[in-house]
């Protein structure tokens, strides 16, 4: 088992990477939380799978179960999810002293987290991350969030969880495409990260195949990457917001292109803010060659989708970075060396045209 520790002086919690963790998932979560009763928050994808097994896993280790199942896809983490999930916590009588078990991938993290954030003024919870992309990422730094209109997470918290449990194993029933969205992520903390070790992993992963092996050692490095971050930087007001990296253009075509996925935008975005740099001589040349060389490895996509220029600064406009009509960029001067870049709202068409 490898054990990283979130370091926040008011909330310190551990994220465990274990293959086979969920086969003892009960005595982890009993080492962290007494005895009291938990609604595992889980999806139509997920719940067929390994469901069962984890409320087996938690009565064996004396708590009381409740399941609360949202059907699969973002189109569920909104108001209307929230209000799903604070129904079946009011019907089993849970009270503030109880938790919350969020076992899936981002949608189930952000939509369980945010509940458990808010109902009776907070709940307890833990997260059991199952897909890639919550694994390395979405699981850990305590961002809870729904989307609102045309808005992607525009409503949430900042609440940390009591426990992260990995089990790289759970990776082996996603499909290849979503296996590999999750790498997006992977990519980004690797292109900012100034440990030269991380960027060489990904250097041997040539293969969605070989990406599954080593997914433990990737959600390893991504996330003692990103707990620096979270720690220097809880609410996101400073460095945190380098993990911004690739997701102003990337929620951009998430929300505009139907049928794509959080990792394949990120990947996309990566590569459009990184080659914009390049020609206005912010980003090192051959920068978003090398970037590209990962995420091609794989098989997500590198090419920006046709949109129009007025569709982006639309939707840029609605991100909640921007703020004093400014939108904060986030751009590498080269592999390991992220930088924050102000853009006024007024000359992000120029900036964007290139």
């Amino acid at each position: 088992m490898k054990t990283l520790t979130v370091a926040l002086p008011a909330h310190p919690y551990e994220i465990r990477i274990e293959e086979g963790a969920a086969a003892r998932l009960g005595a982890l979560i009993a080492a962290v939380w007494s005895a009291r009763k938990v609604l595992i928050v889980s999806d139509s994808h997920v719940a067929p799978l390994y469901l069962a097994a984890t409320q087996a896993q938690l009565e064996a280790a004396g708590f009381t179960t409740a399941t609360s199942v949202i059907p699969a896809g973002e189109a569920s983490k909104t108001l209307a999810g929230a209000q799903r999930v604070y129904a079946d916590l009011v019907a089993n009588g849970f009270s503030r002293s109880d938790g919350v078990v969020a076992l899936g991938g981002g949608v189930v993290g952000d939509l369980a987290g945010f509940v458990a954030s808010t109902f009776m003024r907070g709940l307890s919870y833990i997260q059991v991350p199952t897909s890639l992309l919550a694994q390395v990422d979405s699981s850990v730094g305590g961002k809870t969030a729904l989307d609102f209109g045309a808005g992607k997470n525009v409503i949430g918290t900042f609440f940390q969880p009591d426990l992260v449990v990995i089990d790289p194993l759970q990776l082996k029933t996603l499909s290849q495409r979503n296996l590999v969205e999750g790498y997006g992520e992977v990519v980004k903390m690797a292109a900012m990260s100034s440990d030269p070790s991380f960027w060489k992993l990904l250097e041997t992963i040539d293969s969605p195949a070989a990406l599954l092996a080593h997914a433990g050692a990737c959600s390893e490095y991504a996330i003692a990457a990103k707990a620096a971050l979270v720690v220097a930087d809880e609410r996101d007001t400073g460095a945190r917001r380098l993990l911004n990296f690739g997701h102003t253009l990337g929620h951009a075509a998430e929300l505009l292109v139907p049928d794509t996925l959080h990792g394949e935008a990120v990947s996309m975005g990566m590569m459009a803010i990184t080659r914009l740099c390049e020609r206005h001589g912010l980003t090192a040349a051959g920068t978003a060659d090398q970037i590209a060389g990962r995420l091609q490895a794989v098989g997500l996509p590198t090419n920006f989708p046709a949109l129009t220029v007025p569709q982006l600064v639309d939707q840029i406009r609605l991100d909640k970075k921007v703020k004093a009509d400014k939108v904060v960029l986030v751009t590498l001067a080269q592999l390991g060396e992220p930088r924050l870049h102000p853009v006024p709202l007024a000359a992000l068409p120029e900036f964007l045209e290139g």
